[in-house]
Protein backbone atom coordinates (compact mmCIF):
# COMPACT_ATOMS: atom_id res chain seq x y z
CA UNK A 1 0.00 0.00 0.00
CA UNK A 2 2.65 2.34 1.10
CA UNK A 3 4.92 2.09 -2.27
CA UNK A 4 1.54 2.54 -4.64
CA UNK A 5 1.11 5.97 -2.51
CA UNK A 6 4.44 6.85 -3.42
CA UNK A 7 3.58 5.96 -6.77
CA UNK A 8 0.46 8.52 -6.73
CA UNK A 9 2.85 10.86 -5.47
CA UNK A 10 4.91 11.02 -7.61
CA UNK A 11 2.48 10.70 -11.04
CA UNK A 12 0.75 13.67 -9.29
CA UNK A 13 4.28 15.73 -8.71
CA UNK A 14 5.40 14.74 -12.74
CA UNK A 15 1.62 15.72 -13.79
CA UNK A 16 1.82 19.04 -11.55
CA UNK A 17 5.27 19.57 -12.86
CA UNK A 18 3.70 19.68 -16.55
CA UNK A 19 0.46 21.69 -15.84
CA UNK A 20 2.46 24.56 -13.39
CA UNK A 21 5.27 24.61 -16.31
CA UNK A 22 2.39 25.39 -18.52
CA UNK A 23 -0.04 27.24 -17.04
CA UNK A 24 1.28 28.22 -13.68
CA UNK A 25 -0.28 27.88 -10.18
CA UNK A 26 -2.84 30.34 -11.14
CA UNK A 27 -3.68 28.76 -14.13
CA UNK A 28 -3.05 24.85 -13.60
CA UNK A 29 -6.58 22.79 -13.15
CA UNK A 30 -6.57 20.31 -10.69
CA UNK A 31 -8.86 18.02 -13.10
CA UNK A 32 -6.28 18.60 -15.65
CA UNK A 33 -3.53 17.07 -13.45
CA UNK A 34 -5.31 14.24 -11.97
CA UNK A 35 -6.01 13.51 -15.22
CA UNK A 36 -2.54 13.17 -16.35
CA UNK A 37 -1.73 11.42 -12.92
CA UNK A 38 -4.35 8.81 -13.89
CA UNK A 39 -6.08 9.59 -10.68
CA UNK A 40 -9.28 11.41 -8.97
CA UNK A 41 -8.45 14.92 -7.94
CA UNK A 42 -9.40 14.25 -4.29
CA UNK A 43 -5.99 12.30 -4.34
CA UNK A 44 -4.28 15.77 -4.54
CA UNK A 45 -5.96 17.35 -1.82
CA UNK A 46 -5.15 13.92 0.01
CA UNK A 47 -1.87 13.77 -0.33
CA UNK A 48 -0.79 17.84 -0.96
CA UNK A 49 -3.67 19.95 0.79
CA UNK A 50 -4.12 21.97 -2.08
CA UNK A 51 -3.43 23.32 -5.74
CA UNK A 52 -0.71 25.58 -4.00
CA UNK A 53 0.83 22.55 -1.89
CA UNK A 54 1.16 20.21 -4.97
CA UNK A 55 3.01 23.46 -6.79
CA UNK A 56 5.08 23.55 -3.78
CA UNK A 57 6.00 19.96 -3.90
CA UNK A 58 6.58 20.55 -7.46
CA UNK A 59 9.46 23.50 -6.23
CA UNK A 60 11.03 21.14 -4.14
CA UNK A 61 11.68 18.32 -6.24
CA UNK A 62 13.02 20.64 -8.92
CA UNK A 63 15.55 22.17 -5.95
CA UNK A 64 16.47 18.64 -5.05
CA UNK A 65 16.99 17.73 -8.92
CA UNK A 66 19.18 20.83 -9.14
CA UNK A 67 21.13 21.06 -5.53
CA UNK A 68 21.82 16.74 -6.49
CA UNK A 69 22.78 16.78 -10.18
CA UNK A 70 24.80 20.06 -10.30
CA UNK A 71 28.49 19.94 -9.45
CA UNK A 72 30.24 21.66 -6.35
CA UNK A 73 33.18 22.78 -7.94
CA UNK A 74 33.94 26.44 -7.59
CA UNK A 75 37.35 25.94 -9.44
CA UNK A 76 35.72 25.51 -12.45
CA UNK A 77 33.01 27.56 -12.81
CA UNK A 78 32.26 27.28 -16.28
CA UNK A 79 32.01 23.26 -15.95
CA UNK A 80 29.17 24.31 -13.43
CA UNK A 81 27.19 26.65 -15.72
CA UNK A 82 27.47 24.31 -18.46
CA UNK A 83 26.11 20.92 -16.58
CA UNK A 84 23.47 23.68 -14.99
CA UNK A 85 22.75 24.79 -18.84
CA UNK A 86 22.30 21.23 -19.80
CA UNK A 87 19.77 20.67 -16.84
CA UNK A 88 17.51 23.21 -18.42
CA UNK A 89 18.00 22.10 -21.76
CA UNK A 90 17.25 18.73 -20.95
CA UNK A 91 14.28 19.85 -18.98
CA UNK A 92 12.65 22.73 -20.30
CA UNK A 93 9.65 22.98 -17.60
CA UNK A 94 12.44 23.85 -14.91
CA UNK A 95 13.00 27.79 -16.25
CA UNK A 96 9.02 28.16 -16.97
CA UNK A 97 8.21 26.95 -13.14
CA UNK A 98 11.42 28.88 -12.29
CA UNK A 99 9.59 31.50 -13.83
CA UNK A 100 6.07 30.86 -12.83
CA UNK A 101 7.71 30.75 -8.93
CA UNK A 102 8.96 34.23 -9.31
CA UNK A 103 5.88 35.61 -10.74
CA UNK A 104 3.45 34.31 -8.85
CA UNK A 105 5.42 32.81 -5.33
CA UNK A 106 7.95 35.59 -5.23
CA UNK A 107 6.14 37.13 -1.81
CA UNK A 108 6.99 33.90 -0.17
CA UNK A 109 9.58 32.56 2.13
CA UNK A 110 11.80 31.41 0.08
CA UNK A 111 12.77 27.14 -0.17
CA UNK A 112 15.50 26.80 2.52
CA UNK A 113 17.36 24.16 1.21
CA UNK A 114 17.77 26.05 -2.02
CA UNK A 115 18.98 29.38 -0.05
CA UNK A 116 21.61 27.02 1.89
CA UNK A 117 22.44 25.30 -1.22
CA UNK A 118 23.08 28.87 -2.45
CA UNK A 119 25.13 29.96 0.81
CA UNK A 120 27.06 26.81 0.25
CA UNK A 121 28.16 27.28 -3.13
CA UNK A 122 28.67 31.71 -2.64
CA UNK A 123 30.90 30.29 0.18
CA UNK A 124 32.77 27.67 -2.02
CA UNK A 125 33.43 30.03 -4.23
CA UNK A 126 34.66 32.72 -1.73
CA UNK A 127 37.03 30.06 -0.84
CA UNK A 128 38.32 29.70 -4.44
CA UNK A 129 38.80 33.65 -4.73
CA UNK A 130 40.70 33.37 -2.11
CA UNK A 131 42.70 31.18 -3.29
CA UNK A 132 43.02 33.37 -6.61
CA UNK A 133 41.58 30.82 -8.87
CA UNK A 134 38.32 32.97 -9.51
CA UNK A 135 38.18 36.37 -9.83
CA UNK A 136 37.21 39.15 -7.44
CA UNK A 137 35.83 41.12 -9.52
CA UNK A 138 31.86 40.56 -8.13
CA UNK A 139 31.36 39.25 -4.58
CA UNK A 140 30.91 35.52 -4.64
CA UNK A 141 27.43 35.68 -3.79
CA UNK A 142 26.87 38.22 -6.95
CA UNK A 143 28.88 36.18 -9.24
CA UNK A 144 26.93 33.03 -8.44
CA UNK A 145 23.44 34.85 -9.14
CA UNK A 146 25.18 35.94 -12.70
CA UNK A 147 26.23 31.98 -13.42
CA UNK A 148 22.81 30.94 -12.86
CA UNK A 149 21.34 33.36 -15.07
CA UNK A 150 24.05 32.82 -17.32
CA UNK A 151 23.22 28.77 -17.65
CA UNK A 152 19.88 29.90 -18.35
CA UNK A 153 20.43 31.78 -20.78
CA UNK A 154 18.79 29.57 -23.76
CA UNK A 155 15.52 29.12 -22.23
CA UNK A 156 14.80 32.21 -20.94
CA UNK A 157 15.94 34.41 -23.81
CA UNK A 158 13.04 35.71 -25.99
CA UNK A 159 11.96 33.71 -29.50
CA UNK A 160 13.15 37.28 -31.48
CA UNK A 161 16.74 37.11 -29.93
CA UNK A 162 17.16 33.14 -30.44
CA UNK A 163 15.61 33.38 -34.32
CA UNK A 164 18.26 36.25 -34.69
CA UNK A 165 21.32 34.35 -33.28
CA UNK A 166 20.31 31.24 -34.75
CA UNK A 167 22.06 28.67 -33.04
CA UNK A 168 19.96 25.69 -32.08
CA UNK A 169 23.05 22.84 -31.48
CA UNK A 170 23.12 22.31 -27.60
CA UNK A 171 26.96 21.37 -27.89
CA UNK A 172 27.25 25.01 -29.30
CA UNK A 173 25.14 26.30 -26.70
CA UNK A 174 26.87 24.77 -24.13
CA UNK A 175 30.27 26.28 -25.31
CA UNK A 176 29.23 29.34 -25.45
CA UNK A 177 27.77 28.99 -21.49
CA UNK A 178 31.68 28.09 -20.84
CA UNK A 179 33.37 30.65 -22.42
CA UNK A 180 30.78 33.62 -21.14
CA UNK A 181 31.26 32.20 -17.88
CA UNK A 182 34.95 31.69 -18.08
CA UNK A 183 35.25 35.07 -19.19
CA UNK A 184 33.54 36.47 -15.89
CA UNK A 185 35.42 34.13 -14.13
CA UNK A 186 39.17 34.45 -14.98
Amino acid sequence: MQRDAEATKQRLIAAGRAEFAAYGLNGARVDRIADAAQCNKAQIYHYFKSKAGLFEAVWNSLVEHIIVHLPQDAEDLPEVAANLSDIYARYPEFPRLITWQRMERGDQTPNEQAMEDVRRRSALIADAQAKGVVSTRFEARVLLALLIHIAMLWEAANPEVLAVVDIDDSHQRREIVKRVTAALVN
